[in-house]
């Protein structure tokens, strides 16, 4: 196990230990949620968390007020209800506050509603005591799996030993958006609780009535949703991305935010004209796809899960990046928008080729399906040869700018454009053998992949800020948080200096690594892509605690349950493929994991020394429902046990940091 220096080893202490704030959430004793049991001292926290489905999108504003009554706001967004101008962020969208508890009366009584507890388990429900325990309030709120409804079940319990005489305020908004708004004319939004305008409530009994938020053309007919059919088709969804991929590990918080991980990063793929579209979110980001979010971070995380429509919704987006291929070699858009119509590449060349190359071959690989290869494969091949072409004198590849779009200097060629080429020759290299295409290609590709590494390290190579780690650029002299990009693709020479600077205070915050030392901006993106990279290259035991701490974090603190994009930009949103990056931590990094055909792999596992196991249970890549179990045995030694289908493939005790191949 690679070790770091003392002095470092107590500054990681000390940053993880500032990092363990109060939590407002602990786990729930379901294995698939989190709660907050509101105490008086939390009044006024409020929260953001989105929600999705194939037609609908929600970030449910939530809270408590300070007089302890619970605050709601929805931000709705409907990806295909189109806006002009029809551009990347044209969804139809709408804040909608509306409560049926609001105004109500108790015996004649206002209500006083002090919340209870917030529950987050891929729904909310949330429980309130009303007027001093007469009545408990329970509000569910989830996204339609099918249909563009946020659907709502609310119920009143009296727990009073009398009757109770109940009047609700009668709800219903609609808003109709002006005809020269939408790309189809005018859109009717509406907002609905289905209560009784009064009750009596005897003691002991429960009154149950549901609600929705939807939206559509304006001669659409709205049909009521069978509201326990909605809740349990999300409930089956949750449940079936939670029962495959399943890390077990020493440490609860890491499993149950690996558990919601999968589910963020899964239920964003909307159902558009052309075809299943994972899309970011944020009320910003829908129907539409990108080179870095799809191709580059969630594609290759899909295969794993299980989930065909998610591997459908990947297929389909490198089906869209390739309708621009030409012989030209222009660069392919950075964005396609508008449900396929249309393209965004306002940044110019941010290395889009290399994300899109990376993505596609390992995907291709992972799928283990030869006629998908077979379909991706002149997109790579075209992909790759971009950025062949875009090779410089110093033979590392050159782009306008880099994901981050000019928000910080990226130069004429950065590290993380050539890093991801590098890995994408790798991969396409075991790809051309496992169709069998003649041994001069993948012979090529391993050429160029070996020169390249030798470019990289001679061009990006460098001493920053005393660290023996990469400058970013040509120029570059201060610490970036992407000289965390070739660990992670397998280029590990600088490894140790790397790691140092990643977690010294010039780049590690409580809130993960700044993107630029000396600035305050951060994105989990390269939090994760380093925590990941870390791993990869043996430092396990340094990445833990910032693990620990990291998801700690993001699953019970402030903001939950699930890894953000960015800060101060976009105030935290939850972006949907940053959650599969922090599932690709344990994949690819603790694990090892790296395809090398259609059924076979390399893992090189470094257990945590403070764990004893870990396992990741069916993994559904490669065509195979699949175990791996590492166990330690002895200081410097682990077992690694490797099933498929139940069957045991593989048992063998090896050093820590040791590859092993395993072919299925």
């Amino acid at each position: 196990m690679k070790k770091i220096s003392l002095l470092f080893l107590l500054f990681i202490l000390q940053s993880v230990i500032s990092a363990f704030a109060d939590n407002y959430w602990q786990l729930d004793s379901t294995c698939n949620a989190i709660i907050w049991n509101v105490n008086p001292s939390q009044y006024g926290h409020r929260d953001h968390i989105e929600m999705s489905g194939k037609k609908v999108s929600a970030v449910l504003r939530y809270g408590v007020n300070p007089d302890g009554s619970f605050y709601m706001e929805r931000g709705m967004v409907w990806p295909m209800l189109r806006t002009v101008p029809n551009n990347t962020h044209a969804s139809l969208m709408r804040r909608v506050s509306l409560d049926p508890f609001f105004q109500m009366t108790i015996a004649e009584r206002q209500v006083k509603e002090k919340v209870k507890s917030i529950k987050l388990d891929g729904t909310m429900t949330v429980v309130s005591d009303l007027n001093n325990g007469w009545l408990t309030a329970v509000r569910r709120y989830t996204p339609s799996t099918t249909l563009p409804m946020l659907i709502e079940k609310y119920s009143l319990t009296n727990n009073f030993n009398e009757p109770l005489y109940i009047v609700f305020p009668q709800q219903k908004l609609e808003f109709i958006s002006p005809e020269w708004r939408g790309t189809e004319g005018q859109y009717r939004i509406t907002a609905y609780a289905e209560q009784v305008a009064s009750i009596i409530l005897p003691p002991g009994e429960t009154y149950e009535f549901g609600g929705y938020v939807t939206a559509g053309k304006l001669d659409d007919v709205i049909v009521a949703p069978n509201y326990d059919a909605e809740f349990s088709a999300r409930e089956n969804l949750v449940s079936h991305l939670t029962s495959n991929l399943i890390l077990e590990t020493p440490d609860a918080n890491i499993n149950r935010m690996f558990n919601f991980s999968k589910i963020r990063a899964a239920e964003s793929i909307y159902a558009t004209k052309g075809g299943p579209m994972h899309g970011p979110g944020g009320e910003s980001y829908y129907a539409a796809i990108w080179a870095n979010d799809q191709a580059e971070y969630a594609n290759p995380f899909f295969p794993f899960l299980g989930y065909d429509y998610a591997n459908k919704s990947a297929e389909c987006s490198f089906e869209h990046f390739a309708k621009y291929m030409n012989p030209e070699y222009k660069p392919i858009p950075s964005s396609i928008i508008a449900e396929g119509e249309s393209y965004w590449n306002g940044a110019g060349d941010r290395g889009d080729a290399a994300m899109i190359a990376y993505g596609a071959s390992r995907y291709a690989l992972e799928k283990g399906d030869k006629n998908t290869a077979l379909e991706l494969w002149d997109l790579i091949e075209w992909c790759l040869e971009y950025s062949n072409r875009k090779r410089n004198a110093a033979g590392v590849v050159e782009s306008d700018y880099d994901e981050l779009e000019s928000r910080f200097p990226a130069g004429d060629a950065n590290l993380c454009t050539s890093s991801l080429y590098y890995d994408a020759l790798i991969s396409a290299a075991y790809l051309a053998d496992a169709l069998k295409m003649p041994s001069s290609v993948a012979k090529k590709y391993r050429l160029q992949a070996d020169q390249l590494a030798k470019d990289i390290e001679a061009h990006f190579g460098a001493k920053v800020e005393g660290f023996d780690t990469y400058r970013y650029y040509d120029g570059n002299d201060i610490l970036r948080a992407w000289i965390c990009i070739p660990l992670t693709m397998g280029i590990y020479n600088r490894a140790e200096g790397t790691a140092e600077a990643l977690f010294s205070p010039r780049l590690w915050t409580d809130n993960g690594v700044l993107t630029q030392a000396g600035h305050n901006v951060y994105w989990d993106r390269s939090t994760l892509y380093a925590l990941r990279g870390v791993c990869a290259a043996g430092y396990v035991d340094t990445a833990l605690p910032f693990i620990e701490s990291y998801s700690e974090k993001r699953l019970l603190g402030e903001h939950v349950p699930y890894a953000i994009e960015a800060w101060p930009e976009g105030n935290q949103r939850h972006l949907s493929a940053e959650s599969a990056l922090y599932a690709r931590i344990f994949t690819e990094g603790i694990l090892g994991l790296r395809p090398t055909g259609f059924n076979s792999f390399n893992i090189t596992p470094y257990l945590p020394e403070k764990w004893n196991n870990m396992a990741l249970r069916h993994i559904r890549a490669f065509n195979a429902d699949m175990d791996i179990e590492v166990v330690a045995v002895g200081n410097d030694k682990i077992k690694v046990i490797v099933f498929n289908h139940g069957k045991r493939l593989l048992s063998k005790t090896i050093h820590r940091g040791k590859s092993l191949k395993v072919k299925l």
